[in-house]
């Protein structure tokens, strides 16, 4: 390596170390400014070391004009064109950066949708961030929206039950009034009619008991093979009474082999959700009319049963808030025994801790509740 190399190199080292401690000082005083100044300032940097190296170098080789000229030209249109790259990158990281900003600070005061810039001229790490940002406010939406209508069911259900509660105990303190001051001819009578009261708020107690353990979710019970089948045949036989109180035929259909169609859950906790799918369908249907319940396996190998009622049918704007707490729709829909509009909310809790799926869907003249479990 001759002398002149090494000339050339050590001023070349010497102008980028000399230029490099400026820009760090430069970088340094504009550390807290946008960042879009930032990148403009590491664009030029380089560029300025390597002009300040090259116009030494070509000093030091004592070119001709004409052709330093040319270098200095090609450098310094090089460098605008740096420049101006570095101006228009920065320009959309910083929007971009803005942009997410801006959805930042309003996902902590809305979720209504952010009306943004466009992600189609900034970095693909900003927009993957700024579609995990959309989507993060959607579920934050949605939670806010699902927990507005649990307060709406909430506050229906107290003031539902306020109501299912008062009545009963107006009528036992009129029976107990009347009892008391011995105005009560028939005492037998009245007893009964207290006992039956009774029960009927010991049934609503129990039915805010078992919404309450299963909205904790507590350890599961023991479950073992359930033959829906029989269960079937079972809440059948328990309900024919009621059903026949009110005037309405109640059937039951099952397969014509042999099959258990069982599934592998708790006999107690299926038997009062369909229980309650049942009654609820027979309270509903106008006297005269038929409830159906039907259980039978799917070709996938799953158990469907089903409750099919006369009540006329459900408008599709309720169909999403049957199995709310508290939920009664409109008066026809109203318990006339004092019941708080629980059967329907305890059901979709049995099912789905036996990872099953329920629904319901309007019919012909009424309305099918449809259980879907995996078989046992």
């Amino acid at each position: 390596m001759n002398r002149d190399t090494i000339t050339i190199l050590a001023l070349t080292t010497l102008w980028t170390l000399v230029v490099a401690a400026v820009g760090a000082v430069v970088l340094w005083k504009f550390r807290r400014r946008s960042l879009r100044i930032t990148m403009i300032v590491v664009a030029i940097v380089p560029m300025a070391a390597a002009l300040a190296a090259v116009l030494q170098s070509v000093r030091a080789m004592f070119i001709s004009a004409h052709d330093s000229l040319v270098v200095l030209w090609t450098l310094a249109f090089s460098a605008l064109l740096g420049l101006a790259m570095s101006v228009l990158l920065a320009h959309w990281i910083s929007t971009g950066s803005r942009d997410v900003g801006r959805r930042l600070r309003h996902l902590g005061t809305s979720y209504e949708p952010v009306a943004g810039t466009g992600t189609s001229n900034v970095p693909a790490e900003l927009t993957a961030l700024t579609v995990e940002l959309e989507q993060t406010r959607q579920r934050l939406a949605a939670s806010r929206d699902r927990e507005i209508a649990l307060e709406a069911s909430r506050r229906e259900l107290v003031a539902f039950l306020s109501h299912d509660l008062r009545t009963p105990l107006a009528g036992l303190r009129a029976v107990s009034e009347g009892l008391e001051d011995g105005v009560v001819d028939d005492v037998p009578g009245a007893l009964r009619q207290m006992r039956t009261t009774v029960d009927r708020m010991t049934g609503l107690v129990d039915d805010l008991f078992e919404l309450s353990r299963l909205a904790a979710a507590p350890p599961s019970r023991r479950r073992t093979a359930v033959s829906l089948r029989e269960l079937a045949e079972d809440v059948a036989g328990e309900t024919c009474e009621h059903a026949r109180s009110e005037g309405v035929a109640l059937s039951v259909s099952t397969p014509g082999n042999n099959d258990r169609l069982a599934v592998h859950g708790d006999a107690d906790e299926l038997t009062r959700a369909v229980t309650n799918l049942v009654d609820n369908a027979i309270r509903h249907t106008e006297p005269g009319g038929a409830v159906r319940l039907s259980v039978d396996r799917e070709t996938d190998g799953r158990i469907r049963l089903a409750v099919t009622d006369g009540c006329g049918g459900i408008p599709d704007h309720d169909l999403d808030r049957v199995f709310d707490v508290g939920w009664r729709g409109d008066l026809q829909r109203t318990p006339a025994d004092g019941g708080g509009g629980l059967g329907l909310a305890i059901a979709p809790g049995v099912v789905e801790s036996h990872h099953g799926n329920i629904a319901v869907a309007s019919v012909p003249g009424g309305c099918a509740f449809e259980i879907d479990l995996p078989a046992g």
